[in-house]
């Protein structure tokens, strides 16, 4: 049964933010989503212009809301600051009872110090910024970590590599993918619920190495590459080698990255 109180989604246009919509719209919430471009206000979802980076429209947007479920980010550390800093300052001011977040697992685990890491894997702090802005807040908060999205880094990485003509691969690089929805149905869950701190992390039902997932991609494409292992220098890379962004104890996914590639379907 739906609510009265108002739920704002940052990033709701985007895969995962757009999931969290529709099962708030499904279980009858009323929902406003923040875009940097106009969208009509369609089947129950009002959709306000606000660019969070930039604090434009901030204020607005969250004004009326009881609950704020930030699902934004670019993967930068100073844009995704910015927007937190701007959302929560705005949330506060609002009375927001109940600020969300979600993150990355390995946020708090992965160091990115030198300019490498932070041209590789600026992501996860970028992600560790942004909890510690929602953390120091004051506000009543929740923030849920995952693991890397089948549809999201995970394909990108693989669609990427396979257009390469030889593939450098990381060596020692391990993935548990999670599904976008498996994920949206546990942030709901934990917006609707009370303000939890750091929520349990979610992930996939299985770990596979890089080389793994590559392979298993193109042949699902009818594709062959060659494969040339590379050891990625540095403090970020040597962490991810040693499983800083998995949680083989939340393997609490059920979809894998098999069923993933199933449905793509040869696309």
């Amino acid at each position: 049964m739906g609510s009265n109180e108002l739920i704002l989604v940052t990033g709701g246009t985007g895969g995962l933010g757009r999931r969290v919509v529709e099962r708030l719209r499904r279980a009858g919430h009323r929902v406003r989503v923040t875009s940097r471009h106009a969208h009509e206000s369609t089947n129950g979802i009002e959709y306000v212009v606000a660019d969070l980076a930039k604090n434009e429209g901030v204020e607005a947007a969250v004004d009326g809301a009881a609950i704020v479920v930030h699902s934004a980010g670019v993967g930068k550390i100073r844009e995704d600051t910015a927007q937190a800093e701007n959302l929560v300052r705005a949330a506060r001011r609002a009375g927001v009872r109940h600020f969300v977040s979600v993150s990355v697992v390995g946020a708090d685990r992965i160091p990115v110090k030198t300019a490498m890491d932070r041209s590789m894997f600026a992501y996860f702090a970028s992600q560790r910024a942004k909890e510690v802005v929602v953390a120091e807040s004051g506000l009543p908060w929740t923030n849920l970590r995952a693991t890397q999205f089948h549809d999201g880094f995970i394909l990108v990485m693989v669609r990427g590599m396979s257009k390469l003509p030889v593939v450098p691969l990381p060596s020692g690089f391990r993935f548990q993918p999670v599904d976008t929805g498996e994920v949206a149905d546990n942030l709901v869950q934990l917006a609707l619920g009370a303000p939890a701190g750091q929520a349990p992390d979610i992930a996939g039902p299985k770990i596979y190495d890089a080389e793994y997932l590559l392979r298993s991609y193109l042949d699902a494409m009818g594709k062959r590459r060659p494969m040339l292992k590379v050891r990625m220098p540095g403090a970020a890379a040597a962490a991810i080698r040693a499983g800083a962004n998995l949680a083989p104890d939340r393997a609490v996914g059920r979809h894998t990255w098999e069923d993933f590639l199933a449905s793509l379907g040869g696309r």
